[in-house]
C-alpha cells in the first residue's frame, strides 16, 4: 500500500561526490523505502555494477560489496545509475521539468520544512566533509536546509538525504 500524499509528483535523488560506500548503501537503502523514483550517482561516488561497466572488474566488485553492507538488497531493486558530469544531469533533469534543490547550509537557504510544490524534485546531496560546490549551487534552482537544535551543523549526509527525502515524500497537512 502507498501511503504518499503526493502522488503525482516525483522525486529523485543525486548523490554526489560522496567519497563512503557505506554512505552510498544508506542512501538507496532510504531511497527504496521512500519511494524515490531514481537515484543518480555522479562524480567520484562509488557505484553497484553496471551492465557494461566500465571500472576494472576487482574494483567494481569491490565498490559492489561495500555498498551492499549497507544497503541490504536496495542496490538491485532502486532504480540507479551512474554518470559523471553532475552539470550535465542538471541540464537533464531541468529539461524534464524537475526542481533542482541542493540540501546544503547556505545563506539563503530556506528550511526543507517551509518547501513546498508540486513540481517534480531533484534533491542533490554532496561530499560528507565539505558539501556541494559552489557551480554546483550556483545550477540549482534553491538551496533547501535542515533547522539544527544542537551544538552540531549539520547530520551525516544519509541521515540529512533521509529526513529531506521524508519531508518531500509526506509533506505534512
Amino acid at each position: 500500500m502507498d501511503f504518499r500524499l503526493v502522488d503525482m509528483r516525483s522525486v529523485v535523488l543525486v548523490i554526489h561526490n560522496i567519497r563512503s560506500a557505506h554512505n552510498v548503501g544508506s542512501l538507496l537503502r532510504t531511497a527504496d523505502g521512500l519511494g524515490v523514483e531514481r537515484v543518480y550517482l555522479s562524480g567520484y561516488t562509488p557505484y553497484p555494477k553496471e551492465l557494461n561497466d566500465s571500472r576494472m572488474p576487482h574494483l567494481a566488485t569491490k565498490m559492489d560489496r561495500a555498498i551492499s553492507k549497507t544497503a541490504l538488497g536496495a542496490e538491485k531493486s532502486v532504480n540507479c545509475g551512474h554518470i559523471d558530469d553532475i552539470d550535465q544531469l542538471i541540464q537533464k533533469l531541468k529539461a524534464e521539468g524537475f526542481k533542482i534543490a541542493a540540501l546544503e547550509q547556505t545563506a539563503g537557504s530556506m528550511p526543507i520544512n517551509e518547501f513546498k510544490t508540486d513540481q517534480n524534485v531533484a534533491v542533490i546531496v554532496g561530499n560528507e566533509v565539505d558539501g556541494l560546490d559552489k557551480a554546483t549551487l550556483k545550477l540549482a534552482d534553491l538551496c533547501l536546509e535542515i533547522p539544527m537544535a544542537g551544538a552540531k551543523e549539520s547530520f551525516n549526509v544519509a541521515v540529512a538525504a533521509a529526513i529531506a527525502l521524508y519531508n518531500l515524500e509526506y509533506p505534512s497537512a
